[in-house]
């Protein structure tokens, strides 16, 4: 599961926000000063990229490079969320038990090694992807029961259970085609540096700092826009800065600090590109620990967190406020953590605080724990440690920790709240519920004992929530599923396993010679679309 990626390797802005203004004072020279092609796209970037395998790779900037070096079997409708056929040559055709897909796949497509594409070389990508034990080979591993190439240009795919939002699972970019020739199928055999699919682009270098693209002649489809696609890492946002301003790269994308996103933003030779993200950023609370196993308390903590001061003094209104784990831009969407009315959030709070037996002479007190390696996140549990002792009876005590340590740890209970965020392996509504709200066994009075909830360090466990989950799966009527999808963030806002806090959004910055700047609703940046306006001869 993708999480904890604001550390430099996943979507949204990478806030660090104790550093002063880049560009005042003494400026870090160029990362590199070398005559440039005026043809040449660079990207700067100051994420990291560690493997290209689709099998392995499992960060936001590495499946962008992926999208614009293969092709799966679905993508989306530039613009849209809607899903569309690219090496499948229609949707799947469902059985009416949910769990049998047949899909016709294209003819005509061959590999950058020059080995031909079909059913079969797309049954050995999957198939690979599941075998190889790489860090997503989970989100095929626990749904298929069987890869079938029932014709040279027909793929049947068999589940062990019905999941309704499996086509768009199908749109994730590690599940492109790769060369039969060029990979093995094998528990830890995976190819970090190199990489041999169907895309627009292929690969010619992955050095230690940069990577090196071009164009591939014989793709299929539409030629990507420039003959050629650099990709340089930066060690930090100020370097990420200062190319940017001088023209040593030409596109950042991510990460920039708000300060340095505001001077960007006034500047007439930088375009700044911006779209809502699909992060969500939010606690988890653990609920086998008091005094977070009583829903009261749980409860009054959602009443109180402070989202618009997050939004206003920490992020400068360059993110939005979360009142659902599910992003506000996605078909079913609702704003369950929302409140409105009377009385005033923060007398019921008080209220339900009380009915839990906590008082201003018998406080709660609580750990809030975070991630030392995320700068922004100190100044976002001082904010909220700030207003929940001003607002209640709470006293926390702040408690950082590296990320490596925290994941291990999460699913031993050790930590009562902890601040993280998510983003999804595949755009719907299912993947910001059900890994958060799902356990396969446990019982109301242990919490989770085996499951997702309990990797996330919430140990919920409600059967209703167990239920909802497989109804929303099992269903294919839109209109049904979105009403059980509902029903879940509802359950969600009142048992509060997890308080949604804030959405990100996501930025590309240009200098204005540069053509096709956009991001997809998606949170893909398509760089295959990038060119300079004016090539020379």
């Amino acid at each position: 599961m993708r999480r904890g990626r604001s550390n430099g390797i996943g979507g949204g802005i990478g806030w660090v926000l104790l550093l002063g203004l880049a560009g005042c004072g003494q400026p870090e020279p160029p990362p590199f000063t070398q005559v440039r092609d005026p043809n040449q796209i660079i990207i700067g970037t100051t994420a990291k990229v560690t493997t290209l395998d689709p099998a392995d790779a499992y960060t936001v900037f590495a499946g962008n490079v992926l999208l614009a070096l293969g092709d799966r079997l679905y993508t989306y409708k530039p613009g849209t969320t809607e899903l569309q056929p690219q090496l499948a040559t229609a949707l799947p055709q469902v059985s009416a038990d949910g769990l049998t897909y047949r899909i016709p796949v294209r003819q005509g497509v061959i590999f950058q090694d020059g080995e031909p594409f079909n059913a079969e070389a797309m049954r050995f990508s999957l198939q690979r992807f599941m075998e190889n034990g790489g860090r997503p080979s989970f989100l095929l591993k626990n749904l298929v029961a069987d890869i079938r190439a029932t014709g040279t240009y027909e793929l049947t795919i068999r589940l062990q259970k019905p999941f309704a939002p499996f086509p768009q699972l199908l749109a994730f970019s590690g599940l492109c085609a790769v060369s039969p020739k060029a990979y093995r199928i094998g528990p830890g055999q995976f190819q970090p540096r190199t990489f041999v699919g169907t895309g627009p682009y292929q690969l010619v270098n992955f050095g230690s700092d940069s990577l090196k693209l071009k164009r591939f002649p014989k793709y299929w489809g539409a030629p990507p826009a420039s003959a050629q696609l650099d990709i340089q890492f930066l060690t930090s946002s100020a370097n990420l800065y200062n190319a940017l301003q001088t023209g040593a790269v030409d596109v950042a994308y991510p990460f920039l600090e708000p300060q340095q996103i505001k001077q960007l933003q006034a500047q007439s030779d930088i375009q700044v590109v911006s779209s809502a993200g699909t992060g969500i950023n939010y606690l988890t609370l653990n609920r086998t620990q008091p005094p977070l196993d009583k829903k009261e308390v749980r409860q009054a903590l959602a009443l109180v967190m402070p989202r618009q001061l997050l939004q206003e003094r920490v992020f400068q209104n360059l993110v939005e406020p979360a009142f659902s784990m599910v992003p506000s831009g996605l078909p079913g969407y609702q704003p369950v953590f929302r409140v409105a009315g009377e009385p005033p959030p923060v007398r019921r709070a008080q209220e339900l605080l009380t009915q839990a037996g906590v008082s201003p002479t018998q406080p709660a007190r609580l750990d809030l724990w975070y991630r030392s390696n995320i700068p922004s996140h100190i100044q976002v549990v001082t904010t909220i440690k700030a207003t929940i002792e001003r607002e209640v009876p709470v006293q926390l005590t702040l408690q950082p920790v590296d990320s490596t340590t925290a994941y291990q740890n999460l699913e031993k209970g050790i930590y009562p709240l902890f601040l993280l965020d998510w983003y999804p392996d595949f755009l719907d509504a299912d993947n910001y519920l059900e890994p958060f709200m799902s356990c396969q066994k446990g019982t109301v009075a242990e919490g989770c004992l085996a499951g997702s909830s309990r990797t996330f360090g919430s140990f919920y466990y409600n059967p209703k929530a167990n239920e909802l989950i497989a109804q929303s799966r099992r269903t294919t009527n839109t209109a049904q599923r979105l009403v059980l999808l509902g029903e879940l963030q509802k359950l969600m806002a009142a048992d509060v396993p997890y308080i949604p806090l804030w959405q990100d959004r996501q930025f590309v910055f240009a200098r204005r010679d540069v053509q096709g700047v956009r991001l997809e609703p998606t949170q893909t940046f398509p760089f295959w679309l990038l060119k300079k306006t004016s090539p020379s001869p």
